[in-house]
């Protein structure tokens, strides 16, 4: 023990506390900023297109139910793409959200909107899938694939 009355162990043991204590704040444990914000999957604008479209048909079936038939086997498809992703990327699949009115127009009228959508959808995906890595890009791929399909359904 020195004259001020403190002892070398009780010294090195304030030294290790302030060393750990600054290492410690260093790597953010004890920072009061907050985390970044988590940045949406890549595949969110893919998925959010499929519910749309699922929706759109669902509503295109409402208005006019002499084209279930046609139109309905899209639909499942589009809900069988939103489920994927959203396995793919963690997320439960979200429903359709609120309905908009359904299309008010004659037959080949939806039609050919329904067409206009699948195939602003397919070009947005298959630019999706150009800059995917290898593990998505054959969903996305199929997805751009599935969407080129229904738009030649459509005519």
């Amino acid at each position: 023990m020195s004259i001020t009355g403190y002892s070398r162990r009780r010294v090195l043991g304030a030294t290790v506390a302030g060393v750990a204590t600054t290492a410690l704040s260093g790597c953010g444990l004890f920072d009061d900023e907050p985390a970044p914000p988590e940045q949406p999957d890549p595949l969110q604008p893919l998925l959010d297109e499929a519910v749309a479209l699922a929706a759109s048909y669902d509503r295109a079936v409402a208005a006019q139910p002499g084209l279930a038939s046609r139109l309905t086997p899209l639909a499942e498809d589009h809900r069988t793409h939103a489920a994927e992703i959203s396995r793919l990327i963690g997320k439960t699949p979200p429903s359709a959200g609120p309905s908009a009115s359904p299309p008010v127009g004659a037959p080949a009228e939806t039609i050919a909107t329904l067409r206009s959508a699948e195939q602003a959808a397919q070009k947005s995906a298959v630019a999706l899938c150009r800059a995917a890595p290898a593990e998505r890009a054959a969903l996305i791929g199929s997805i751009a694939a599935s969407r080129a399909t229904h738009a030649e359904a459509l005519r």
